[in-house]
C-alpha cells in the first residue's frame, strides 16, 4: 500500500475537482498516486513516473493525470512518452502550457528543427508570458544546436531582456543571453549579463553568481565534483542552456543596441536557417491519441507492476468504470507549482554538458 502519510487531500483542489467523475475509492487512489509523483519527482524521477503511470491506468481520461505522466516522463528522460502525454494533455485541456517542454524533448531527441517549428507555430498572443519566454529560450538553444549562433542571439534580444520590473523568468532570460555571449568569448559582455541575472535572481534559480566568480578567476572548491555529479544525473532537456554567438553590439549601459520583438527576431534570422520539410507533428500525434502507451515507453514493467500492486484493493477493482469517464480540463503553467501533485512536479532538468542555472526546464 502507499504510505499512510500520502493522503488525497494533499492534492491541489482544482485537480481533485477533475477526479469527481470517478468513484470515491478510485479517485482517492489516483489522487494519492499523483501526490506521490509530486513528492518523488526530484529525488527519484523513475519512481515518480511509475506512480504517474499507476494513476493513468486508473484514470486515463483525466487531463491532469496525462499532464502528470508527461512531466514525470520528462524528468525521467523518457522523451517520447513526455511528448505523447503532453500533446494529449494539450488537446484535452485546450491549454498550450507545456510547449517549452515539448520543444526541449525534441532537442533531446536530436530534432532541433522541430523545436524551432514549435516556437514559430505557437500562437504567441495566447501564451502566458512565462510560457512564451521559456519557449523562446529553448528555441534559441535549438538554433545553437544547428550552428546558427548568430540567429540564437538575435532571438534572445527581445524587450523583456531589459525590463525594469523583474519577472519570474527575467533571471533565466538574462542568464541564457549571458551564456550565449560567453560561448563566443565575449567575456566582458557576458559578465555584465551574468551580473544582471544575479541581481534579479532572488530565489537562486540560476548559478549566475557562481559564473561571475568564475569569470573573475575565483575558484570555488568542489565545483568540478559538483559538475560531474550533475552531468551524471542530467537529462538533455534544460530550457535555458543556449550556446550562441552574438551578432550585435551592446550599448555602454550593457543593453543591446538593436532590440527587436521575438517575432521580428525570428524574421531577421530566417534567412540563415536551413530549410527543412520535417513535419513537427509527425512524431507521436497518433500515439498520443491512444489511451495507453506500451510499458516499455515509460518505465520497466517490474516497477509499474510493483507500484500498482501496492495500490491494489477495492479501488483498483473499480478501474474499469473509470475509463469511460471524461474529465474537465485544467490549465497548467511551466512551473513546478502547477503540476497535479501537491508537492509539485517540475518541468526542468539539468542540461547535458551545459549549465543553464535552472531550477525547470529548460537546455530550457
Amino acid at each position: 500500500m502507499l504510505p499512510d502519510e500520502i493522503v488525497a487531500t494533499d492534492l491541489d483542489k482544482d485537480v481533485r475537482a477533475e477526479l469527481l467523475s470517478l468513484s470515491k475509492g478510485v479517485a482517492d487512489s489516483v489522487a494519492r498516486h499523483l501526490v506521490a509523483t509530486g513528492q518523488l519527482i526530484d529525488e527519484d524521477p523513475a519512481e515518480a513516473l511509475a506512480h504517474a503511470m499507476a494513476a493513468r491506468r486508473l484514470a486515463s481520461r483525466i487531463a491532469a493525470v496525462r499532464e502528470a505522466v508527461g512531466l514525470a516522463a520528462y524528468h525521467a528522460g523518457e522523451w517520447q512518452t513526455a511528448i505523447a502525454e503532453l500533446r494529449t494533455y494539450h488537446r484535452m485541456s485546450g491549454v498550450q502550457s507545456h510547449l517549452a517542454v515539448l520543444a526541449d524533448c525534441e532537442r533531446a531527441l536530436g530534432r532541433p528543427e522541430r523545436a524551432i517549428d514549435l516556437f514559430r507555430g505557437a500562437e504567441q498572443e495566447k501564451l502566458e508570458a512565462a510560457v512564451a519566454i521559456e519557449l523562446l529560450i529553448v528555441a534559441a538553444g535549438a538554433r545553437g544546436d544547428l550552428g546558427q549562433r548568430d540567429a540564437a542571439v538575435a532571438m534572445l534580444q527581445v524587450p523583456e531582456l531589459t525590463t525594469d520590473t523583474a519577472q519570474p523568468w527575467t533571471a533565466r532570460l538574462r542568464y541564457a543571453y549571458a551564456d550565449a555571449l560567453l560561448a563566443v568569448d565575449r567575456r566582458a559582455e557576458a559578465r555584465e549579463w551574468f551580473s544582471r541575472a544575479a541581481e534579479v535572481d532572488a530565489e537562486a534559480e540560476t548559478d549566475a553568481a557562481e559564473r561571475l566568480l568564475e569569470l573573475d578567476g575565483v575558484v570555488i572548491e568542489g565545483d568540478d565534483e559538483d559538475e560531474a555529479t550533475e552531468e551524471l544525473v542530467a537529462g538533455p532537456g534544460t530550457p535555458g542552456a543556449v550556446p550562441a554567438r552574438p551578432d550585435s553590439e551592446l550599448t555602454e549601459d550593457g543593453r543591446p543596441d538593436d532590440v527587436d520583438t521575438a517575432e521580428d527576431a525570428v524574421d531577421d534570422v530566417a534567412g540563415v536557417e536551413d530549410e527543412h520539410t520535417d513535419d513537427v507533428d509527425a512524431v507521436s500525434d497518433d500515439r498520443a491519441d491512444n489511451d495507453a502507451i506500451e510499458d516499455e515507453d515509460a518505465v520497466g514493467d517490474d516497477r509499474v507492476v510493483a507500484v500498482e500492486a501496492e495500490s491494489r484493493g477495492d479501488e483498483v477493482v473499480q478501474a474499469d468504470a473509470v475509463t469511460a469517464s471524461d474529465a474537465a480540463a485544467t490549465s497548467g503553467a511551466v512551473t513546478a507549482s502547477d503540476v497535479p501533485a501537491a508537492s509539485g512536479v517540475g518541468e526542468s532538468s539539468p542540461a547535458d554538458g551545459e549549465r543553464s542555472g535552472d531550477s525547470e526546464t529548460e537546455r530550457r
